[in-house]
């Protein structure tokens, strides 16, 4: 079984236990035996809503799993920092970023809140999306939102209840585990490096009960038992049905599902997955123990069709972020973009085919051509991106992985503006408008970070990626 790799509502407030408690309050506690067919089903169903929380779980599990905060890894509580663009050498992470330096924490608040301290950013573009367990994004201050000036908040659990210091704005997370993903605009400069490490080390997380005191975190406790080296994604798609209905209960204790989740919930119940509690395998049978998670997959992978938008061979997700019941869409996005933004912070169509079909290759070359006045419509900063055939950096001449405003692009004497896309240089007069292609297959991604919601548009439609044209 392989998951394979594609292009491309805030929860109701409940209180841990209690609430998938009172979820279950209407599910018959002496149901009929499940029939095969039926059992494969809720199966299948149960495995693609629990998708998520399994696998950020394994994340969890894996990146906190260190002493100290290192690279993008960081005990619980703790803020781990990249601190530089990574280059062609760097194969750790498919689809890497050369825009923005990310920040990330793992907060567990089930027992008090944590207090994220921002600095002032100045007129620097950030973003610091919260994923719960589910990974919905329920909170996501930053330039868009909140503006740049210093800011406090106290991300809280479902349950808690409390008074909180002057200048503190409270965050209700709809579960006890809480993913902070920030982004912070870079050019890459060392200069500019030395401002966001700034900044980055200005990013705090603290106990409630430690704010606005001395306080200096736990070292962190490896788990010599987690796997380090296998992909998560790798680590779901390897467990049996009864592991992974064992491992969802787990956390759905402390991470409970939305009210609207009541359906489902109760399928859960019917097929022996309570909260806390070990998986009863005997509901599901065991030949469906390795079919069940094989038809699941299959249908995450096979979602990708109804998930995608298509403008011109340019492939994107117009709903990430925030899923309602959709859980097949939650499921697929979590597979293949795991802590994904809203479509309001970020889109980032994908192109692996050029105007005529036919697959990209750096024997050829190209030209993304955009008439006056129709660049990205965004009020962030958009950028385009090269990878190979792997979704990782090129080497090239220039060390230039992405091209975007910043290169001070030319344009055209009628105020258009040309993108060279090609293996070798178009030219001295033309190389601050080219963005450099490996020798073979290539993909590119257009990444519009705060896209305008006014028209023209990606979000509503009202603008359309150009297509990407081979030079006869």
């Amino acid at each position: 079984m392989k998951l394979v790799r594609s292009p491309f509502c805030n929860r109701a407030l409940a209180c841990g236990a209690v609430a998938v408690a009172l979820l279950m309050t209407n599910v018959p506690s002496q149901a009929a035996p499940l029939t095969a067919a039926e059992a494969t089903e809720l199966g299948t169903e149960a495995y693609i809503y629990g998708y998520p929380l399994v696998t950020v779980e394994f994340t969890r599990r894996v990146t906190t799993n260190v002493v100290e905060p290192t690279g993008l890894r960081a005990p619980m509580g703790q803020f781990a920092n990249v601190r530089n663009f990574p280059d062609a050498s760097y194969k750790d992470v498919t689809a890497p970023n050369a825009d923005t330096l990310y920040s990330s924490a793992w907060l567990d608040v089930s027992k008090e809140p944590y207090v994220l301290s921002l600095p002032d950013e100045g007129d620097r573009y950030f973003l610091i999306p919260m994923l719960d367990g589910w990974t919905d994004v329920f909170q996501v201050p930053g330039k868009r939102t909140t503006g740049d000036k210093a800011q406090t908040y106290a991300i809280t659990g479902p349950g808690w209840k409390g008074m909180l210091p002057d200048g503190v704005k409270e965050y209700k997370s709809p579960t006890s585990i809480v993913w902070i993903i920030a982004r912070t605009y870079c050019t890459g400069t060392p200069e500019d490096y030395r401002g966001v490490h700034e900044i980055q080390d200005k990013y705090k997380v603290v106990p409630l009960s430690a704010y606005g005191k001395d306080y200096t975190p736990p070292m962190g406790k490896v788990d010599p038992a987690i796997d380090m080296k296998t992909p998560v994604r790798d680590q779901v798609a390897g467990l049996s049905a009864e592991a992974y209905f064992s491992l969802l209960a787990m956390p759905l204790k402390d991470n409970p599902p939305a009210k609207a989740d009541a359906p489902m919930v109760a399928k859960l119940a019917k097929l022996g997955i309570v909260p806390g509690q070990a998986f009863d395998a005997s509901k599901l049978g065991e030949e469906r123990g390795a079919e069940v998670p094989r038809m699941a997959v299959e249908k995450i992978n096979d979602y990708f069709e109804d998930a995608r938008t298509n403008v011109n061979d340019w492939q994107f997700m117009p709903k990430t972020g925030i899923y309602g019941v959709n859980y097949l869409q939650r499921a697929f996005v979590t597979a293949f973009g795991l802590g994904a933004n809203r479509p309001q912070d970020a889109v980032y169509p994908t192109s692996e085919v050029d105007a005529e079909g036919k697959p990209y290759n750096g024997a050829k070359k190209y030209v993304m051509h955009f008439p006056k006045g129709q660049l990205p419509p965004v009020n962030g900063f958009w950028s385009l991106t090269m990878y190979n055939g792997g979704y990782f950096f090129a080497a090239n001449p220039l060390n230039r992985y992405s091209i975007s405003a910043r290169q001070n692009l030319k344009t055209n004497a009628d105020g258009s503006t040309d993108l060279y896309i090609q293996n070798e240089s178009p030219g001295a007069d033309k190389e601050s408008n080219w963005l450099p292609a490996p020798t073979d297959k290539f993909i590119l991604m257009l990444g519009l970070y705060w896209p305008k919601e006014t028209n023209p548009s990606i979000i509503n439609g009202t603008w359309k990626i150009p297509p990407v044209k081979p030079v006869t």
